[in-house]
Formats: structure tokens, C-alpha cells, sequence
């Protein structure tokens, strides 16, 4: 079956709000096993809406609409989906009070203008309730059949509605057994993935289909069958493949995030972690911590920008700054171990870098360096973000990514000993560049 969305919003065409819906819904229609062709956006303009809800409904088994269900005049979604599937709208009574509920439960009396929102269809229509706002959703059929779904378009609003009604409603629909599991992979570019698996990329069922972020690739598994125990049993078959296939790239089956994989390896380990960075301005340190039970784990936090912070904090040498540079491999080592003995933690991670859009100390955008300490040890990573002169985010989110992977390996790996080792009789040597990780003795 094929399914198609319409996002409705003037904001949406002027780039004032982000079409978070849109994506959302894209994964959740892929999981559910239905074909997507097509995707409109229109703005808040009745005819228009009419126009596009229609051509939607003749070429598509599935039409779901986002936004326009407010109280508003220009709140439209509704009335033109009535229109284009020949229906006409009545007041519903429950749903009427429902949003007089909400209301009262505020402390407030409903506006007039709220009715609006408990116009439904007698025939055709199911109504979904909103336990998050005031605009009930529905489901309208047309009379061949077609289905049209109307949900609000504020996301938590649409996540809640869609998960609680729309999607059982749907599964009913859908003429598959779905099961589909989330491979997250670090390390390894969505290219180089191409080139390694390539026969999985291409396989039919399981379908992979990768999706990418900043140095981490989703790879999303997606199984049919009869039933749900045979589709899953092709699923794994085809994770156990990707397992063996890429070993210690992959963070974790279903996830989430690589920081919650980092937060649960800590909390079995029983380590806390500190965080000195210089370049992503904390970003490690939010990561760590958006994740609920964190201050088990988490220890301090610190950016140090300055030269002068490096030192007084962290006890970064004037000799090291001076010779090497604060981007360098060596100024990394020192900043782990300083945030190491400044506070009660496990794990000193450090991050100095040049963000960009120019250059810094004559080192080029995109050049970071990554330092990770324990009580014995030092490993640094070296990364360099390609194409980085005018994508600082981008610079920053991969040392984000790479940082918190490299805190994993060492969770997930240690003991096992990791490329560029030293013994402790050696003098500490300077990182050679073309080092991707290097181990330095305390």
C-alpha cells in the first residue's frame, strides 16, 4: 500500500519551522511496511489545500495530513479534507467536551472559537482524541476507500496521537508482519559502508537502509513475514551478518544514541566520567547528561576555551601550549589527565580542536584531537573533518560523536591493547599524524 504526506503551514513554506513531522513520519511509514511516492507542503490557503488533499487521494492508498486543525481562521486541515472527500462536518458533542476539559483543568473557560475543532464527519470518520492539546485528530475514508489521516501539527501533540491511535489504526491496514531492528555504527562512513556490505545494502528482505549523521551511521533492518517471530528471525539473521562484518564499528542494537550506549556501559562498569573541552563548548558533557540517570556516571564537566583556563584548571604546561600548541596531540593528553585529577572520575575525555570557518595556530578547520585517560593511560584519537572551512556544527558534532566512541571502545575492549602502544620506559613521544589512535604511558 503506498502513503503519501501533506504538511500544511505557511511557516513551514517560509523555513520558519523545521518539518520535524515529515521525517518522523517518513521512519514510522517505512516500519509499518508501506510505500512513500510522494510529499507535499502547502500553505494555509483553502483552495490550495483542497487541491493537494485530492490529487493525494487519487494516487495514493494512504494520505496523512499534519497541521492546519487549530482554532484559528486560517486552521483549514479539516474543512478542505471534508471537501475533497465529499463530507460534511457536525458539531460532536464528546469531543466538544473534551476540549472544554482541557480547558477547565487550566483554569480557564474555552473560547468560542474552539468549537471549530470538534466539527467531525458523521459518516467515514473516526476521531482520535488529544490527551496533549486541544485539537482532536481523525481518520476520513473516502468513498473508494482511500484513507485520510489528520493529526496536529505540534510534534509532541502528532508523536502522541500518532502513536496511541493512527498507528494502531494503520497496522490494521497493512497486509505484513513487520519487525526492524536500529544498527548504530561509529567509525565507519556511510561510503566505506557501501563498499563493505554491499550485498546487504542491496538484499530485499531484510531490507538495511542506511541514515546518516555526523560519523555515525543507522543502519535500520527491516524484516516481512507472516509472523512476527519469522520476520524477526530474518532480522537478526541479517544483525548477526552486520556483526560479524564490522565488529567493534557497531555501538549497539537499538540504542537510541551513542551517549545512552556510553551511559549504560558506564553504569555496568561502575565508572564516572570527566569532560574537558575545548572547541564543543560542552556539547559532550550535554550529551552525557540528556540521558536520564547520568549523574551516576557523570562526574564535572568543563570548557576551557583559553589558554590561560587550560592551565589554571587543568594544568596544561606553558611549555606544552607554547611548543605544540593548544591543538595538538599533546596539549589533549595533558587536558584528560588534568580534568582526570581535578576531580573523583574514572575517565578524563578531552577535546581541543579548530571548529573553524578559518584557521587557528596556522592548524586548518576541522583538525581535532581527542584525549582519553584513565588512572594508568592516555589514548588520543586525531580527527580530521573534511570540508569543514564553513561547517563548524559539523566539526563539532563528529568530535562529539568520535569522542563519546572512543570512551565506548575503551569500555566495551579494554583490556585488549589498542594500535600505537608504548612501554612506560619510553619518553613520551609526540603523536605521529597519521595516527588515527595512539596509546601514550602515563
Amino acid at each position: 500500500m503506498t502513503v503519501e504526506l501533506i504538511s500544511i503551514g505557511t511557516e513551514l513554506l517560509l523555513g520558519n519551522i523545521l518539518n520535524t513531522n515529515a521525517q518522523y513520519l517518513s521512519t514510522e511509514m517505512a516500519a509499518l511496511g508501506f510505500d512513500m511516492y510522494y510529499q507535499s507542503t502547502v500553505g494555509d490557503n483553502f483552495e490550495r489545500a483542497v487541491d493537494t488533499i485530492k490529487t493525494a487521494v487519487n494516487r495514493s492508498d494512504i494520505v496523512i495530513i499534519t497541521g492546519g486543525l487549530g482554532p484559528t481562521p486560517d486552521d483549514l486541515s479539516k474543512e478542505a479534507a471534508a471537501k475533497a472527500l465529499d463530507l460534511e462536518l457536525f458539531l460532536d458533542e464528546e469531543s466538544l467536551n473534551s476540549i472544554k476539559e482541557f480547558y477547565k483543568k487550566t483554569g480557564r473557560t474555552m473560547p468560542e472559537a474552539n468549537r471549530k475543532q470538534a466539527l467531525f464527519p458523521k459518516e467515514r470518520c473516526t476521531i482520535f482524541p488529544n490527551s496533549n492539546g486541544t485539537a482532536p485528530g481523525c481518520a476520513m475514508e473516502s468513498k473508494d476507500g482511500t484513507v485520510v489521516i489528520l493529526m496536529p501539527g505540534v510534534p509532541y501533540e502528532m508523536k502522541q496521537m500518532f502513536h496511541s491511535f493512527a498507528k494502531p489504526y494503520l497496522e490494521k491496514m497493512s497486509n505484513k508482519t513487520l519487525v526492524s531492528r536500529n544498527v548504530l555504527v561509529a567509525g565507519i562512513g556511510e561510503s566505506m559502508l557501501a563498499s563493505i556490505i554491499p550485498d546487504l545494502l542491496e538484499q530485499t528482505n531484510p531490507t538495511v537502509s542506511p541514515y546518516c549523521k555526523p560519523c555515525l551511521v543507522t543502519l535500520r533492518v527491516t524484516a516481512s513475514a507472516e509472523t512476527k517471530q519469522a520476520a524477526a528471525c530474518k532480522c537478526d539473521k541479517t544483525v548477526n551478518e552486520l556483526h560479524k562484518t564490522l565488529g567493534e564499528n557497531i555501538v549497539g542494537i537499538d540504542v537510541g544514541s551513542i551517549e545512552n550506549a556510553v551511559v549504560k556501559l558506564l553504569k555496568e562498569k561502575g565508572l564516572k566520567l570527566a569532560t574537558a573541552e575545548s572547541c564543543t563548548a560542552g556539547k559532550i558533557s550535554a550529551a552525557i547528561t540528556s540521558i536520564a540517570g547520568a549523574s551516576e556516571v557523570f562526574d564535572f564537566g568543563a570548557s576551557t576555551y583559553s589558554n590561560e583556563m587550560k592551565q589554571r584548571l587543568l594544568g596544561v604546561s606553558a611549555h606544552t601550549l607554547k611548543l605544540y600548541g593548544a591543538v595538538s596531540a599533546e596539549t589533549a593528553c595533558e587536558m584528560s589527565r588534568g580534568i582526570l585529577n581535578y576531580t573523583n572520575a574514572d575517565l578524563g575525555l578531552a577535546v581541543t580542536g579548530v571548529a573553524g570557518p578559518g584557521q587557528s595556530e596556522n592548524k586548518p578547520a576541522g583538525l581535532v584531537y581527542i584525549s582519553l585517560s584513565d588512572k594508568n593511560h592516555t589514548w588520543i584519537e586525531r580527527l580530521m573533518v573534511g570540508k569543514a572551512e564553513n561547517d563548524r556544527e559539523k566539526v563539532r558534532n563528529c568530535a562529539v560523536t568520535t569522542a563519546l566512541d572512543l570512551v565506548r571502545r575503551y569500555l566495551e575492549f579494554l583490556p585488549k591493547t589498542l594500535p600505537g602502544h608504548y612501554s612506560e620506559d619510553s619518553p613520551t613521544p609526540i603523536v605521529p599524524e597519521q595516527f588515527a589512535l595512539s596509546m601514550l604511558n602515563k
